[in-house]
């Protein structure tokens, strides 16, 4: 068997690793043995296309690592309406005191703070936040 055969085919089983992670990091390395297999079908020695793979996966790696796709921005928690069902939803608060209330909400009892910017007066609230039973809200 050919070298390039070898290398072609051990990227696409790190593609097929890749497709399991779910990560494109994984896909990253596997450009670099396909480049490393690039340089075998071309005639390079064995020493450079090794080289070669590894210097194509650490770039393709590190560019991916520096771009939007290889860091997600991490969000609180607390306001991230993925994490959170209650995010978004709304309730009626009957009356304030000292920027505080209490709401009945799904059932429950909750302390319910005001965002930053938020009129105290009487009214529905949209929930922006979470944190531990205190539901913070604003308009």
């Amino acid at each position: 068997m050919a070298d390039w055969i070898g290398w072609l085919a051990a990227a696409g089983v790190i593609v097929i690793l890749e497709l399991f992670s779910g990560t494109f990091y994984l896909l990253m390395i596997a450009i670099g043995v396909a480049c490393g297999g690039l340089a075998a079908w071309l005639g390079a020695s064995g020493p450079m296309q090794t080289i070669t793979a590894a210097l194509v996966g650490v770039l393709a790696t590190g560019l991916l690592w520096r771009s939007k796709y290889g860091r997600p921005n991490r969000s609180d928690p607390a306001s991230d309406p993925n994490v959170n069902m209650d995010i978004g939803q709304s309730v009626h608060v009957p009356a304030w005191q000292d920027g505080a209330a209490r709401v009945m909400y799904r059932g429950a009892l909750w302390d319910v703070e005001l965002a930053a910017g938020a009129t105290p007066a009487p009214g529905t609230f949209i929930i922006r936040a979470v944190q531990g039973s205190r539901l913070i809200v604003g308009l």
